[in-house]
């Protein structure tokens, strides 16, 4: 197991008005906000506290249909792939298969067997 497995890694905003979503959190918290543009024309957003890095925002994606708003929380795990399959192995499904995120590590997100969504990270 690596070191930081069972550890919540990362929160992340989905909004369909992220820029007004961005605005609300960086005050109500006091965080400052840094934006990165991504491949497909879209921005990505980083909340931070000071320097520490507390959580990212994004618009919803047209791929994501009728989500609504969210927050998502990742997981780390040793073993995105094996926590995958441990995850349909115990009831759960998959809603994103594992992928690789340059710089980030490898994510997957999962509903477990009871129904709540959440995101697992191999991170790098």
């Amino acid at each position: 197991m690596s070191e930081h497995h069972g550890k919540v890694w990362w929160s992340e905003l989905v909004s369909g008005d992220v820029e007004a979503s961005v605005a609300y959190y960086s005050k109500l918290m006091g965080w400052s906000v840094d934006s990165m543009p991504m491949d497909g024309g879209f921005t990505y957003y980083v909340f931070k506290k000071g320097d520490d890095f507390i959580a990212g925002a994004m618009g919803k994606m047209p791929d994501m249909g009728d989500v609504p708003d969210h927050w998502m929380t990742y997981l780390a795990v040793s073993d995105v792939d094996a926590a995958v399959e441990a995850t349909v192995a115990a009831g759960g499904k998959v809603l994103n298969p594992p992928f690789d995120m340059p710089g980030t590590g490898r994510i997957a997100m999962v509903v477990d067997p009871t129904g709540a969504a959440v995101g697992l990270m191999t991170p790098e």
